[in-house]
């Protein structure tokens, strides 16, 4: 199905641009690359050696557009990501045919974005924030490929409400989002030794309203996501005994956001709420049956402000809570983190970024914090990145 789509979202977009010159096309490249440095202090973090210093976080990314007839743009995106033990890898950011009938309806099919919540759809694009990292409660670096697309399609439109009551933006998106056996959200069972060998495939739907206010700048929102019961095939292997297969097998899950945000001159204010529930179980038969059972509850509050043309700051609170796991450190993440953006140029940009974090729930894993994760971590990153 994801090379179906895929193929026919660019055969649609080919049939247009026939018997037309490369100019007609008014296609367009563009990218960016980026360099993370990592300090932090007791654990290490995002499976690198952040507590010695690493350098091991290096992104570069290339898209082109071309527009073959006046309501229609069609587009691809890749990445090079490397995380730590994560990544290393070129992967197919998003593809896809989009049809403008006017600001009431539109259409986008192939890989696309998913329009959930207030920022996944710019997940993939770096030099348009001035955060290193953004709030990982809700979007966290180590899924960011899973969690941006789904192969399948979006509605899109605007419906003015008057000159008293603003304007409601909707989306309206389903399909099949694919998470592959490496992606971050299967570390810890990877370093347990079991493997998915086939990923993750889930059948997705959902919807958005954002209401553009009266009130210049301020925009308030809520997106509603779904994914069907999965169940995939799974390898584990047991030092000594051997190799076993099982299933992972999970529960639907129903994603609720809710966001709003403010801008006025040099001022931006943001916020978002977030609560995913679900439940399964990796399973051997015969051997073993390990069930997970999560409510994620999670939220962030952020603010910026553009101090000169060429430099920025901001901070953002960002909290992540298990209601259904044990009390303890291992059922939170708090994260303070304070931010500045310097432009050189257009083109060029570096971000620097501090860090406190209580709670170990996310972002951890055993093989790189072999003594035991400590309950508080301190974390400083520093990027530098090129866009054109």
């Amino acid at each position: 199905m994801k090379r179906l789509v895929c193929a026919l979202a660019f055969a649609f977009g080919a049939a247009a641009c026939t018997a037309q010159s490369l100019d007609d096309l008014n296609i367009q490249i563009h990218g960016y690359a980026t360099q993370g440095f990592l300090y932090s202090t007791r654990n290490n973090i995002f499976t690198t050696t952040s507590s010695d210093g690493s350098p091991s976080w290096t992104e570069a990314v290339l898209n082109v557009t071309a527009q073959p007839a006046p309501k229609l743009r069609i587009g691809v995106q890749g990445r090079y990501f490397l995380l730590g033990d994560l990544g290393n890898s070129i992967t197919l950011d998003w593809a896809a045919a989009d049809y403008k009938a006017d600001d009431r309806f539109g259409v986008r099919f192939g890989k696309v974005k998913t329009p959930s919540g207030l920022l996944n759809e710019i997940q993939d694009i770096d030099p348009s924030y001035m955060w290193s990292l953004l709030p990982q409660s809700i979007y966290p670096i180590e899924s960011r490929n899973s969690l941006l697309a789904h192969f399948g399609g979006v509605v899109y439109g605007t419906v003015k409400l008057g000159p008293s009551a603003g304007k409601l933006e909707y989306r309206g998106w389903g399909g099949e989002r694919s998470i592959g056996s490496d992606d971050g959200y299967f570390v810890s069972e990877r370093e347990s030794g079991i493997v998915l060998p086939n990923g993750l495939g889930q059948v997705v739907y959902g919807a958005a309203l954002h209401w553009k206010t009266p009130l210049p700048g301020l925009m308030v929102g809520a997106s509603t996501g779904h994914t069907n019961k999965s169940n995939t095939s799974l390898i584990d292997t047991i030092p000594g005994f051997g190799t076993f297969n099982g299933s992972f097998v999970s529960s639907l899950v129903n994603q609720t956001q809710v966001f709003g945000r403010y801008e006025k001159d040099k001022l931006m204010v943001a916020g978002e709420y977030s609560r995913l529930p679900s439940h399964g179980a990796f399973q051997v038969p015969h051997l073993f049956t390990q069930p997970y059972n999560i409510d994620y509850r999670d939220w962030y509050a952020m603010a910026s402000y553009k101090l000169t043309g060429k430099l920025s700051a901001g901070v953002y609170d960002s909290q992540f809570f298990d209601h259904r796991s044990a009390l303890g450190p291992a059922r939170y993440q708090k994260d303070w983190a304070i931010s500045g953006r310097y432009d050189f140029s257009q083109f060029v940009y570096a971000k620097a970024e501090q860090h406190f974090i209580d709670g170990t729930v996310v972002s951890y894993d055993t093989a790189r914090n072999p003594g035991g994760l400590k309950p508080t971590t301190r974390l400083t990153i520093l990027k530098i990145g090129v866009s054109f």
